[in-house]
């Protein structure tokens, strides 16, 4: 029961909830699942678990079992981290790193095209952000205000527990702190420490010196800053700087800048060495074992040729769509090494990818956009006979392995199934994997641990005034009683929230400057972004209240008519 439950916990989280309702409780199941029904698409980024020291526990979106956290894992919406004593980890969104110290409870509120919010309820927190597009948006939410990254620089957030305070230090760049009863602009170098919840106090309190967790966000600021490979991958895909000592790079006449990766065992094939997870809303998800494993596996393509593997990551114009394997499977029910077998094989140059989950042809146009040069997407999307594509990789690139390796997210290389090439060649391919995930794949992969229990505060987001009430997890009846959630609830810039396409208005029409005092009350009142002086107030004038029925300009309303006896 506890693994039917497991598994149902997996497909009802985020967007899965109608996600084969009739299936839910019928093991083994018919088919594979294709993640999400939801009319949504998943979101263009996901965030790279980068580095890890000691012990850190990771827990997915919904569920209430740990495992340990894993190198080169998809993180995504309501995903959470703790760092235990000792620990340390460090999450990679393109050129965002957020880096936890020991004792940190850090849970990835919203990630989605262009709002990245992270709720911290106790421990350290050092985020860097590198570049920031005006549209883009970085938010840490805290139990004493919410933290509103402003611009590009270096930023420290200590919760320290039992009520205790938050500090919040700017080594560069400027911020924004609100909350109930504040609302102040920072910049650096600054320091200052918030108390209260409601209203909120902020002080200025004496910069503290740097410790060895600063001294460790320093040391990975510096590899960022130095990497030879930022020259040719773009800056939105996280793990590039990991590519400079583990391979070298060559100009292509056909292809450009291919990445070819040194000191690989004898038969390495991209996809062979790592094993399958299930990441919703994407579904099954690829998790490399080489500690470079996260970019040539997410983007780009690969391609065989006498210098062996190599990895061609694409232009560096637009923003890449992240995709949890770019792989096409096969058929294996055709096999004669057994029954159940899964097999895939890289994507090789100008293949379309067509994802296994949820979408819409916007999205597969995104998703195929940076790689398909030279190659009409549109024909691709309305024809999509995956049967008449010659894929390059088909011959050389097969990895095939057991229905239990695949469906319990076991490692690949040490159980790979021979395949003769004649069956290979026959063997249709397949639209998607045939295999649902066990309760081993849904915890990635790793076993289940069972950190200390730590009390989740909750934490105030940017224009919230107060916590809402818990969300019970999904498939379960609210418990009256228990713990609040903390408040950590997706609210990017857009239409539906006028505060954030205010801010995002004047940040475009401003990029780089920070955003004055009056600005900000303009915009948490409803009103134009710009200043009085600001020539930029006339183009984003607000609309004018709708006429009242019955009435017209500058004549008294109507009468209402006089009522019959």
């Amino acid at each position: 029961m506890r693994l039917i439950s497991l598994l149902n916990r997996v497909l009802m989280t985020r967007r899965s909830a109608r996600l084969l309702p009739a299936m839910l409780f019928v093991l083994p199941w018919q088919g594979a699942p294709t993640a999400s029904s939801s009319d949504a698409v998943p979101p263009s980024r996901a965030a790279r678990i980068s580095f890890i020291s000691g012990e850190v526990s990771f827990q997915a979106s919904g569920a209430t079992d740990w495992s340990q956290a894993t190198l080169n894992y998809s993180v995504t919406n309501g995903d959470r981290l703790l760092a235990d004593a000792g620990g340390r980890a460090e999450l990679e969104v393109g050129s965002l790193a957020a880096r936890l110290s020991e004792g940190t409870d850090l849970t990835v509120a919203t990630l989605d095209d262009h709002f990245s919010q992270f709720g911290l309820s106790q421990g350290a927190l050092r985020v860097t952000v590198l570049q920031m597009q005006p549209a883009d948006s970085v938010e840490v939410d805290t139990p004493n205000g919410a933290i509103t990254i402003l611009t590009a620089g270096k930023y420290r957030v200590d919760v320290a527990g039992n009520d205790g305070g938050t500090i919040v230090r700017l080594d560069e760049g400027t911020a924004e702190v609100t909350g109930p009863g504040i609302s102040q602009q920072l910049r650096a170098p600054g320091t200052v420490r918030l108390t209260g919840t409601d209203p909120i106090q902020l002080t200025n309190v004496v910069r503290a010196g740097p410790d060895a967790f600063d001294q460790f966000s320093a040391d990975r600021d510096r590899r960022l800053t130095a990497s030879t490979s930022v020259k040719y991958v773009s800056p939105d895909v996280p793990g590039v700087v990991d590519l400079d000592q583990s391979g070298r790079w060559q100009q292509d006449a056909e292809y450009g800048p291919v990445w070819y990766p040194v000191g690989m065992p004898l038969g390495w094939v991209p996809y062979r060495f790592g094993h399958w997870v299930w990441v919703d809303p994407w579904g099954w998800t690829w998790i490399d074992d080489a500690p470079w494993g996260f970019a040539p596996f997410h983007y780009g393509r690969w391609f065989h040729g006498r210098a062996g593997w190599g990895w061609i990551p694409g232009p560096l114009g637009p923003r890449p769509y992240y995709a949890p394997a770019l792989v096409t499977f096969v058929d294996g029910s055709g096999f004669s090494v057994g029954v159940g077998v899964q097999a895939w094989f890289p994507l090789g140059p100008r293949e379309a990818f067509f994802p296994w989950y949820h979408h819409d042809d916007r999205y597969l146009r995104a998703v195929n956009a940076t790689n398909l040069r030279g190659v009409d997407i549109e024909t691709v999307i309305r024809v999509r006979d995956v049967s008449t594509i010659h894929y390059v990789n088909r011959e050389v690139g097969v990895t095939a392995v057991s229905g239990t390796v695949f469906r319990g997210g076991e490692p690949v290389g040490r159980q790979v199934v021979r395949v003769r090439a004649e069956e290979i060649a026959r063997a249709p391919i397949a639209p998607h994997p045939s295999i649902s995930p066990d309760a081993r794949a849904a915890l990635g992969g790793r076993p289940a641990v069972h950190p200390p229990t730590i009390a989740r505060r909750p934490v105030i987001r940017a224009n919230e005034v107060r916590p809402v009430a818990p969300r019970p997890a999904p498939g379960r009846p609210a418990q009256p009683g228990g713990a609040a959630r903390p408040l950590i609830v997706r609210h990017p810039p857009s239409a539906q929230n006028p505060p954030f396409k205010a801010r995002e208005d004047a940040m475009q029409a401003h990029p780089g400057r920070p955003l004055e005092p009056q600005q900000i009350n303009n915009i948490r009142q409803g009103k134009p972004a710009g200043l009085p002086r600001d020539p930029e107030v006339g183009k984003h004038p607000q609309a004018p209240p709708p006429k009242a029925p019955g009435k017209a300009p500058g004549k008294p309303p109507d009468k209402a008519p006089p009522r019959k006896p």
